[in-house]
């Protein structure tokens, strides 16, 4: 544990000192077209993940790599950690995240944020940030982005469940775009709020697509729940790693 300390410390230093220059970065992206903004902000998140495997040893591995569709879709994934937002940029195509708009206001961080296109709802809104999910929700899509959403809407601790919320599958239902569900294990190794990252591998399981067309919301998230749960369920079970990418490459 020690150890452990000592190398989550390292990682922080480094990336307090490696943000604030490439949040400038970030900003100065400003007059080139959204997805080129993406892919050169989103190197961030992929010099974070070299440094996790590097420093930390935190090493991922990816079940259902072939379940990923060409075109763009929306991805419901379980959120355990900060490790998904970091990760999902290196397994998945270009992608924005529907989140609470506080976070574009973090120094640099945020800054950078929101150089990515976000969806930035207030969630105190009801029916209002639905809409807004939606329109920019199509919006997005049709540029070529893919939409990160987590139902649960905050970070869950391993072997809990939150509320799944209703957003993600009322933009599916509204767009016919297709359903990506994803399971992790990633607050096994870097957990809510915790400083230390302990090293190991983190299982990411993707599922196959599900078709939004003709579909009620609720029909839709009932689904996606029961499988992403069914699937946190074996996935932390599994002790012989059956990997379809170590992410250590992509």
């Amino acid at each position: 544990m020690i150890l452990a300390v000592l190398r989550s410390t390292l990682y922080t230093l480094i990336q307090f000192v490696i943000t604030p220059p490439y949040a400038l970065i970030a900003l100065a992206t400003f007059p080139l077209p959204p997805l080129s903004r993406y892919r050169i902000i989103s190197g961030w998140a992929h010099l974070m993940l070299f440094l996790l495997r590097v420093i930390c040893g935190v090493r991922y591995r990816v079940l259902g790599a072939e379940h990923i569709p060409e075109t763009p879709s929306i991805v419901l994934s379980k959120h355990q950690s900060a490790w998904e937002t970091l990760a999902f940029q290196q397994i998945f195509p270009p992608q924005v995240w529907v989140l609470k708009k506080e976070l574009l206001r973090i120094p640099f961080f945020g800054w950078g944020l929101a150089m990515t296109s976000p969806i930035a709802i207030d969630r105190s809104s009801g029916k209002a940030a639905l809409k807004q999910i939606v329109e920019q929700g199509r919006n997005r899509l049709k540029q070529g982005f893919w939409i990160v959403i987590f139902p649960e809407g905050t970070r869950i601790a391993p072997g809990e469940k939150g509320k799944y919320g209703i957003g993600g599958a009322w933009l599916a239902t509204h767009t016919d775009a297709p359903v990506v569900p994803v399971a992790h294990n990633a607050g096994e190794f870097w957990s809510k709020d915790a400083f230390v990252k302990l090293p190991g591998t983190i299982t990411v399981s993707i599922g196959a697509p599900i078709d939004s067309t003709g579909m009620e919301p609720g029909e839709l998230n009932t689904k996606v729940e029961a499988w992403i749960e069914a699937e946190m369920a074996r996935i932390s079970d599994q002790e012989t790693p059956r990997s379809h990418s170590t992410g250590e490459n992509r």
